[in-house]
Order: C-alpha cells, then sequence, then structure tokens
C-alpha cells in the first residue's frame, strides 16, 4: 500500500472542513489503515465516518486488500502537532523538557513557543509564612520532549 496515495486521499477529505487536520497515518502488517485526525474544535463521529469512506472509495479491495480505521487523538497520548497546542489553550498542561517538568495552564502559543503560567507558594521575602505568586515560562518546540493535556475531573 503506498502511504503517499494514502495520505493525498485523507488530505483531499479533510479539505472540505479546514478546521480538521491529519495527526498520525500508519500502515500496519496486512495493510491496516490507521488514520489519526483532530479539529480546531474537535472532530464529531460523523467526520471520522465520512473521512472513511472518502479513502476507502479511493482505494480498490480488487488490487489489494485493507482494512480502515478513523480515529481521534487518544486523550492520554502526548501532544504531537504545534496545532493541537491552539485546540488546547486555557487547558492545564503536563510539559517535560530536558531539565525540568512543567504543570500549567497554556495562554499562549505562537509559531516558535508556547507560555504555561501557574501559582506557586514561595517564602516572604520578609518575615515568616509563604506568599502565593504567579508564575510563567516561555518554552520552544525545541525544547520540548512530551506534553500531556492533564485530564482533570469536576
Amino acid at each position: 500500500m503506498d502511504k503517499n496515495k494514502v495520505e493525498n486521499y485523507i488530505d483531499e477529505a479533510l479539505s472540505e472542513h479546514e478546521e480538521l487536520f491529519l495527526v498520525s497515518l500508519t500502515i500496519g502488517a496486512e495493510n491496516k489503515i490507521s488514520i489519526v485526525i483532530d479539529g480546531d474544535k474537535g472532530v464529531p463521529l460523523r467526520e471520522c465516518i465520512r473521512v472513511s469512506r472518502a479513502v476507502e472509495a479511493q482505494l480498490d479491495r480488487e488490487e489489494e486488500d485493507f482494512s480502515i480505521d478513523v480515529s481521534t487523538p487518544d486523550i492520554s497520548k502526548p501532544i504531537t502537532l504545534k496545532r493541537q497546542y491552539v485546540k488546547n489553550l486555557g487547558r492545564t498542561l503536563n510539559v517535560i523538557t530536558e531539565d525540568d517538568k512543567y504543570e500549567g495552564t497554556l495562554d499562549e502559543v505562537t509559531d516558535d513557543h508556547i507560555v504555561l503560567s501557574w501559582k506557586a507558594r514561595e517564602p516572604k521575602a520578609i518575615g515568616k509564612g509563604k506568599v502565593t505568586v504567579q508564575k510563567s515560562v516561555t518554552l520552544t518546540y525545541t525544547e520540548i520532549k512530551e506534553t500531556k493535556v492533564k485530564i482533570l475531573f469536576s
């Protein structure tokens, strides 16, 4: 199975809705095609079905047998694309870099970095006790080893 050809079919199907984008495409043993798509505002089930049918219609089972699976990213899996950061603005992220780990609210996303903010308790400059301070960090995408959305139950 030609991965480039399948990717072109996916791009064609996704072009109907600009808010959708391809996260990953894998073609495994026995031509098992696994497509993961995401959207700036989420992905309705009907879009997964539509993309699956659009790609399947382009492929010929007489030529090569295959199976196809279209899904959305698993919330427990790391963020892999810059565009996924935009979707998660305002959410709490766990970010691991080479030197440190951060947990904070995603406040800003640009082409080359993200900004996280959080509150921390620190000792007072004068006297006993602690004070709550607002902290933030700017991280470039090259610094980030892994980012996951923190799942919060309210």
